[in-house]
């Protein structure tokens, strides 16, 4: 099996090591990531600008490349420039869960969805967790191995991603697994406005992420709970009976001649 990583955290951060490692027990590993941070980058790709391919000393157990560009841009030079397209594609781990609306803001899960576009199965995955130098990957991975063997026994179809968070805890004191709808109607960044020196406002997004009122039963209730949440995203088509629906709004409208 071809195992292609990649991640918005940078080709350096630990979560990146640690899912190599892991996934080294299941097939062949290529990692491309961003050469620096890319969080929050979405969906975006790189149009004017030229992309640096460079291979780097990562580790033993995988092949690795530093991109100069976005989560997404990664997957499509793995698709579109080596050899050997993957049979399943890894984005993470990223450091910090990727809940609700970060469905839209992610690049993390941008990544993984970018490899659903060429229909290939893919998986996010985030970590409950916000500081990397206290994390101990060993612990993580023991809870992420098993998540990983059903994934692969099961077949992941090719219009499907999943969007996987683990809780900050032993395999032993997880609280089990919990296929859940991401919750959008969480606003978990909001504006905040600070002054400078100059009497000038300034506004800064915060992440409100520990000071939320959950509700319950969503991937926020359930991870936070010790929960793993695993969350089922489709690729997106326009469905026939919209398109009937908005073909009756203009049914009477004037064609130009």
């Amino acid at each position: 099996m071809n195992i292609l990583i990649t991640n918005d955290d940078g080709i350096f951060a630990p979560g990146v090591k640690a899912l190599a490692e892991l996934l080294s027990h299941f097939g062949k590993v290529t990692v491309i990531c961003p050469d620096t941070e890319k969080s929050a980058y979405s969906h975006k790709i790189t149009l004017r600008q030229p992309l640096n391919l460079k291979k780097v000393d990562f580790s033993s157990t995988a092949e690795a490349y530093a991109v100069n560009g976005s989560p997404a841009d990664c997957v499509k030079l793995g698709m579109d420039v080596l050899e050997g397209e993957p049979d399943i594609v890894f984005s993470g781990i990223n450091i910090g869960p990727n809940v609700g609306r970060d469905l839209y803001y992610s690049g993390t899960i941008a990544a993984a969805q970018e490899a659903m576009l060429y229909q290939v199965p893919s998986i996010s995955v985030s970590l409950e967790t916000f500081d990397s130098r206290k994390i101990k990957f060993d612990v993580v991975k023991q809870l992420f191995y098993q998540v990983v063997e059903v994934i692969i026994q099961n077949k992941i179809p090719k219009n499907l991603m999943l969007n996987v968070n683990l809780p900050y805890t032993s395999k032993e004191l997880c609280k089990g697994v919990r296929v859940v709808p991401m919750d959008l109607t969480v606003s978990r960044y909001n504006f905040t406005g600070l002054n400078d020196p100059h009497g000038q406002i300034y506004y800064w997004l915060k992440d409100n992420y520990h000071e939320l009122e959950l509700n319950e039963g969503t991937d926020y209730d359930l991870l936070r709970q010790g929960f793993i949440t695993i969350s089922p995203i489709e690729l997106v088509h326009t469905k026939k009976r919209r398109i009937d629906q908005l073909t009756r709004w203009f049914q009477y409208f004037k064609e130009v001649k």
